[in-house]
């Protein structure tokens, strides 16, 4: 009798910790959704934010709220190699509006016979700044929307570097919408013209963007899979580059995203890579 009764108890007790474990795997997602969402006020939906084309802050970014970039990429443009690096401050200082400064740079090396003659030279591409508003935010809906404006600097090469100092202004209204669907699976659209204005000749250069993605986070991480269509329009031109991706949590502070480009048509260039290391300091969630 007593043999019975320990195994009914061992029984018992594998089968709780069963059901606990099913009932942990099933709300996990949930309880990590509702801790990053309503911690804090005002409420926030949790998105996965793209790795390229990142958004200037947190969708319903919360005040106070800051985050550095380090990213470094290689593109294989044909005939040279295009090493590009930036450095990304972005904060909230009030609810609901992210700020950004970035500071892009790019670096050629040649490839194959080409000449070194032959390559566009070094540059600080631009100073970059923006600021984001989130105007809607939707917890039933799963769904945030948000306007914002990019202004770009544009620098001279290092060979002729401040002559002149800046050499044209590139302006960039665009819209994002964002919506979570069930607990895993995020889309975003971040969309608008590009109009660049070059001072030395006072030409007017205009394309249309179009930034979709889709990605899915794993249960009770920030840890996600996922792809960026990175579409460009620009009169009877169309390019796009799918780029693959996956972001890591390392710490509670301190993320890493892996970007691969694949251009539909390799006319100006062929495959890419990109790493952004994303540090969140004082991250609570």
């Amino acid at each position: 009798m007593k043999i019975n009764i320990t195994w009914m108890s061992v029984l018992a007790l594998t089968f709780s910790n069963y059901l606990s474990a099913q009932i942990s795997d099933a709300e996990k997602d949930s309880i990590y959704i509702h801790q990053f969402e309503e911690l804090k006020e005002p409420v926030k939906v949790l998105h996965a934010e793209p790795l390229y084309i990142d958004l200037i802050r947190d969708l319903g970014a919360r005040k106070g709220e800051k985050e550095w970039n380090l990213g470094m990429g290689l593109t294989d443009k044909l005939d040279f190699d295009s090493y590009e690096a930036l450095v990304e401050y972005e904060w909230a200082p009030v609810n609901r509006l992210g700020l950004e400064v970035e500071l892009p740079f790019t670096f050629y090396a040649p490839v194959r016979n080409a000449e070194r003659d032959s390559l566009p030279s070094n540059r600080l591409n631009s100073i970059k700044l923006a600021a984001q508003w989130t105007f809607l935010v939707s917890e039933p809906a799963a769904t945030s929307m948000a306007i914002g404006y990019i202004n770009e600097f544009e620098m001279t090469d290092f060979e002729s570097f401040g002559s002149p100092f800046i050499s044209g202004n590139v302006y960039n209204p665009f819209l994002v919408v964002a919506k979570r669907w069930g607990n895993n699976f995020h889309s975003l659209i971040y969309t608008g013209p590009v109009i660049a204005q070059h001072y030395a000749n006072n030409h007017w250069h205009t394309r249309y963007d179009v930034n979709t993605s889709l990605h899915y986070m794993i249960s009770g991480t920030r840890n996600f899979i996922g792809f960026e269509f990175n579409k460009s329009f620009e009169s009877a031109d169309f390019d796009m580059t799918i780029r693959p991706q996956m972001r890591l949590e390392i710490s509670q502070s301190l993320m890493i995203g892996i970007v691969a480009g694949i251009p539909v048509s390799k006319e100006n260039e062929r495959m890419s890579s990109f790493v952004r290391l994303i540090w969140e300091p004082g991250h609570v969630h």
